[in-house]
């Protein structure tokens, strides 16, 4: 996995160009030296568990010493699999859960496909027999430790090839300033990541910050997460701030999560240069802003259907 901001790497993790940066943990998060610790208790606090450390702790999670290979599957999860997966950390430990995940991975199953179609999605439905009382907090929030070990051992054992794509492009991704939901922004990095970027994560920056690092690195592309509500200026404003100082001339910003989702026509208003629905189309959005600006094409809008 990647190297990240503000811990101590490891020494496999720190000869990866991808950084991200982690917020301070909290409780019941994953500590960097592999352990953690208690689950966080108190049932009102599931929703952000899941959301704000849960998964993004999936994909952050760091070790050493485990067997590494290299995967060339290309097939997705069929959502038939995934419905059936979803459950399946209220009733197996995790080391009975890695089994099952290794198996769809034997079968051709693209580490990526893993993330984004099986984990995470089952992540959220353990999530949701909490809120339809199916289960009680400590069943989902053990659940949620199991998916956690599942991921931060397919992640060591899979990394994603530094060798492939064309690392030459790169990417920043980070939610908005004062958004704490990082799912989509580190999920988004790793789809990238694996598919040749050069990728680096935020998670709840700073707006000084932000920008600083866009003022002192080059990357093709930022991509913007607005999970929060706020106001069209702000996000308008923030834009017309990245454009303003970005060492890349003609830098591509884009921008999705709920907040866009609902109303795509933000784009135009706020001066983004598109938006994407979810991960995969938000890399192949990426690919045709980098592509035009490279033969030197003017802004064009993408719908992507």
């Amino acid at each position: 996995m990647a190297t990240v901001y503000g811990t101590e790497a490891n020494a496999n993790a720190a000869r990866r160009t991808r950084r991200r940066r982690a917020p301070g943990l909290r409780p019941g998060s994953t500590h960097t030296d592999g352990h953690s610790s208690s689950p966080a208790r108190g049932p009102a606090s599931v929703n952000s568990l899941i959301e704000e450390q849960i998964i993004p702790r999936l994909l952050l999670a760091h070790s050493s010493g485990v067997q590494r290979g290299r995967v060339t599957g290309t097939l997705s999860v069929d959502p038939a699999d995934a419905a059936s997966f979803a459950s399946l950390p209220l009733d197996l430990d995790a080391e009975e859960l890695l089994e099952v995940v290794e198996g769809f991975i034997a079968r051709g199953i693209a580490i990526e496909s893993i993330f984004v179609d099986l984990l995470a999605p089952s992540a959220r439905r353990l999530g949701q027999h909490w809120e339809e009382d199916e289960c009680d907090f400590l069943d989902v929030t053990m659940g949620l430790w199991r998916l956690q070990e599942v991921m931060r051992q397919v992640a060591l054992r899979f990394p994603a090839d530094d060798s492939d794509g064309d690392r030459a492009r790169s990417a920043l991704f980070s939610p908005m300033p004062g958004d704490r939901h990082a799912l989509g922004t580190l999920m988004i990095e790793e789809v990238f990541a694996r598919a040749g970027w050069q990728t680096e994560a935020l998670i709840e920056p700073k707006r000084k910050e932000l920008l600083q690092i866009i003022a002192e690195r080059h990357f093709d592309v930022i991509g913007l997460t607005v999970s929060c509500d706020c106001t069209n200026a702000n996000l308008s404003d923030l834009i017309c701030s990245i454009r303003s100082v970005s060492r890349t001339p003609g830098v591509q910003v884009f921008i999705g999560g709920r907040m866009v989702n609902a109303n795509p026509g933000i784009v135009d208003e706020v001066g983004a240069d598109g938006t994407a629905p979810d991960a995969r189309s938000a890399l192949v959005l990426a690919e045709k802003l980098v592509a035009r600006k490279r033969a030197g094409s003017v802004r064009t809008e993408f719908p992507l259907g």
